[in-house]
């Protein structure tokens, strides 16, 4: 009883200290960049009145309706394709990748260290080093996307695969399977739920990435929405800002169906 109590104790002063820790890292954060709490809390209700006001889609907005429809639906395209793709690499990496496969230890450890690479370098910066290369265009969206994609797939498709039954895979090497029948009779069904689970994820994180990155290299709705941002035309930016608030509601929606069906 007393030693359930000092464990008690312990936790809530390291809870305690941690707490401390990161107010003081909150305080001293804000007293290097000149940021005042108060203030930022008063200006809430300021910017939503300035967002009432201003983002109302109006008579102009709804003439564009048809031009905002195609790059939105140009950048969905482009988040689809994206993850199916960067998922069709990150399964392949991942079944070297995976300790279950039981492949080269070396080979294995270099792939997790490529794949946090991709996926510890964010899709913007990426956006940024290939404009210098294509420009403004949309391969550059596409390959900024997909590094980003393919490094947190590879992880988590490693993830997924760890998680399949060793007897599984002892069986059918028991029975003299080859690689590839292991990898198609063994790992994928099994871990095909997870596998869907997270590409329907990757694809609602690259729509809502890809407009980002879509104002740096001047393509699909980003760009659309950095125009009309820029000629001080709110009405139209209200108009994309709903657009896209539908459109990732509607795929998440879709997503949560999808993965109720296999689940």
């Amino acid at each position: 009883m007393e030693n359930q109590k000092d464990l008690f104790r312990k936790k809530r002063k390291n809870q305690t200290m941690i707490l401390l820790v990161i107010l003081a890292l909150f305080f001293i954060s804000s007293l290097l960049s000149n940021f005042n709490p108060v203030d930022g809390v008063k200006s809430v209700p300021k910017a939503v009145v300035w967002m009432a006001s201003n983002l109302i889609p109006d008579a102009k907005a709804f003439q564009r309706l048809p031009k905002i429809a195609k790059q939105l639906s140009d950048t969905i395209l482009l988040s689809v394709a994206v993850t199916v793709i960067a998922g069709i690499f990150a399964f392949g990496f991942s079944l070297y990748g995976s300790r279950t496969t039981r492949t080269n230890p070396t080979v294995s450890k270099c792939i997790r260290m490529v794949a946090a690479f991709f996926r510890n370098v964010p899709d913007v910066v990426w956006a940024m080093l290939f404009l210098f290369s294509f420009g403004q265009n949309m391969v550059t969206g596409f390959l900024a996307l997909f590094f980003t994609t393919f490094g947190l797939l590879t992880r988590a498709f490693i993830e997924t695969i760890d998680e399949v039954s060793s007897d599984c895979i002892e069986t059918l090497e028991a029975t003299g399977a080859t690689f590839l029948q292991i990898v198609f009779q063994g790992i994928f069904p099994t871990s095909i739920e997870g596998i869907i689970t997270w590409i329907l994820y990757m694809i609602e994180t690259n729509i809502r990435s890809s407009t980002l990155i879509g104002i740096l290299t001047a393509t699909g709705i980003g760009y659309q929405f950095d125009l009309y941002y820029k000629r001080l035309e709110f009405g139209s930016v209200g108009l994309v800002v709903i657009l896209i608030v539908i459109v990732v509601v509607l795929i998440e929606t879709i997503s949560n169906q999808i993965r109720r069906a296999i689940l």
